[in-house]
């Protein structure tokens, strides 16, 4: 495959295309609009990219801001994994039904394959007629003019560059081909896009670690406080269970040492699910972290679980918290007792600055007067009360094979 030198001049690019560097011999600063356009075009997909951390978001980011940035009709973003594939193939410019018909993501082959073993750009009048183009399926977008970019992770050694992706750019709006100053802007982009993805990696590594140790305290937690107020409790209830007829005086003693020491655990279990508030609710905010934990459920579940949110602003930090709890709540029943295939979280602001939270499922429902006389309130009680701590309201829709729909909304500030 050809590979293009960063020297070079691309035929039919006058060498005024090239990025100045440094101020002419005189000493002056001409003015050069291009350049000034160019700049401020960089600097707009710096800051998208800065803004998000997730290595997903930051991914699509990048993919967008290159394809705005140089004019391209498509654009994509590669990442190898370990096998011969991608562990993760971003597009922009195809909307969602162009991609699904052009079908499973491509194998590392051809020239997608060619770019991971490049340190250099790679730029073509003609993707077609490069010697590794192998085609592409019925669906997929005739591509001409191409342009392609490693992403160098910049803590690799100097002499072993390790390329975390590519950027691919097909078809000049306009026509025509890349030119040197779209290879230089997109080289500018891609150093900073290598930052932007190491941090976002380490950024989601350390989560992972504050939550393994999160959840080693919790259970340390759990077994010095609650487990042994359990056990205290369960030999107290035996006792009092044979004093009932030969001493029945000691057994209400005994049975009233029981409801202490449940009334303990409780408040213990309580003070733990209290601190369970996830640090991410603070710094990414509940859309964000609702989509987190609703994309570890449904790799854990054999349930498809699926999250939308629109046009949600932020919100109190009570009413956030409140809404996480019940979201979590709604989710656990909907995962361990309707047998559901399907659940779906939408998160949605309300013109009165509030937010409306919806978890419904296609499980075996049930009927909630019957669940509320049998003394079984499937956590509802908890959810109905944090709603209306924060001024909300709760809702809930069920019955015996109709699945179930929980609905709260709050008012915002």
């Amino acid at each position: 495959m050809p590979t293009v030198p960063s020297d070079h001049r691309h035929a039919g690019s006058p060498p005024t295309d090239r990025i100045p560097v440094g101020p002419p011999p005189d000493g002056t600063l001409p003015a050069c609009e291009p350049c000034l356009a160019g700049i401020e075009a960089v600097s707009q997909a710096l800051l998208a990219m800065s803004r998000h951390l997730e290595v997903r978001e930051v991914l699509r980011r990048i993919t967008a801001s290159a394809r705005r940035l140089l004019g391209a009709e498509y654009a994509a973003l590669g990442v190898p994994d370990d096998h011969g594939g991608f562990a993760q193939f971003v597009v922009d410019g195809v909307t969602d039904e162009q991609w699904r018909a052009i079908g499973p993501l491509p194998r590392q082959h051809g020239v997608l394959a060619a770019m991971f073993h490049e340190t250099g750009a790679v730029r073509l009048d003609d993707v077609r007629t490069a010697p590794a183009f192998g085609g592409w399926p019925d669906a997929h977008p005739e591509l001409g003019a191409f342009l392609g970019m490693p992403i160098v992770d910049p803590d690799h050694a100097e002499d072993e560059p390790a390329v975390l992706g590519v950027i691919y750019l097909a078809n000049k709006h306009g026509g025509g081909g890349f030119t040197d100053h779209d290879e230089e802007l997109l080289r500018i982009l891609a150093a900073h896009a290598a930052l932007a993805l190491s941090n976002a990696r380490l950024y989601e590594r350390s989560r992972e670690l504050t939550l393994a140790g999160e959840r080693a305290r919790i259970a340390h937690d759990l077994h010095d406080a609650v487990s042994q107020k359990l056990f205290s409790l369960r030999l107290t209830a035996k006792a009092a269970a044979k004093l009932v007829d030969r001493d029945p005086a000691r057994a209400r003693e005994e049975l009233a040492e029981v409801a202490r020491l449940a009334a303990e655990a409780a408040d213990e279990l309580r003070s733990v699910v209290v601190e369970l508030r996830p640090a991410a609710l603070e710094e990414d905010g509940l859309s964000a972290t609702l989509a987190s934990q609703v994309q570890v459920l449904d790799r854990a579940h054999a349930a498809d679980i699926a999250f939308a949110a629109d046009r949600v602003r932020a919100l109190p930090q009570a009413q956030e918290a409140a809404l996480l709890r019940v979201a979590q709540e709604a989710l656990h029943n909907a995962l361990r007792h309707s047998g559901a295939r399907r659940v779906t979280v939408t998160l949605a602001g309300t013109p009165a600055r509030g937010a409306v939270l919806r978890i419904s499922d296609n499980g075996r429902g049930f009927d909630p007067e019957s669940v509320r006389r049998a003394g079984r309130h499937l956590g509802l009680v908890s959810m109905r009360d944090r709603a209306a701590a924060v001024g909300g309201r709760l809702t809930l829709d069920s019955a015996p094979g109709k699945g179930t729909v929980v609905e709260m909304e709050v008012p915002g500030a």
